[in-house]
């Protein structure tokens, strides 16, 4: 191996040109009703916490399997904003579910995707997809 520094160097200094753009990601949120036309009490999936210690985030920098979750949740919902796939809905709905445990298992779920952004000294979101409601545990 003739260079192995100029091997590590693409990983220690990020390219710009990684991403082939730059812009908002979708946030989820989704609504648990009893039935299918329920009137939906949107919230925030994988929302941040509040405050986190230095040691936690020490610890975050090696095990951080909720994280993990919530950055494929959100990569699925940028596909869906893309272009709509039935796997990413799936996928969606499945760590949706199983975040909210086996207790809600055979009530309704809905999630919806939206952009946020800053208008002058306002913030708008904008609602960009709305799923049909689904059976929490629903094996699609």
């Amino acid at each position: 191996m003739r260079n192995p520094f100029g091997l590590l160097l693409p990983a220690l200094i990020p390219s710009w040109n990684f991403f082939d753009v730059i812009a908002p990601s979708p946030r989820v949120e989704y609504a648990v009703s009893d039935s299918p036309a329920g009137e939906p009490d949107w919230r925030a999936f994988g929302p941040r916490p509040e405050r986190v210690s230095p040691l936690a985030m020490l610890g975050r920098l090696f095990w951080n399997p909720r994280w993990n979750q919530t950055l494929f949740v959100v990569s699925c919902a940028e596909r869906l904003a893309d272009q709509f796939t039935d796997h990413s809905q799936d996928e969606i709905f499945r760590r949706i579910g199983a975040d909210l445990g086996p207790e809600m298992s055979g009530r309704w779920l809905r999630f919806r995707l939206i952009f946020v952004r800053r208008e002058g000294e306002a913030i708008v979101a904008e609602e960009l997809y709305v799923s049909d409601a689904r059976r929490i545990g629903d094996p699609r």
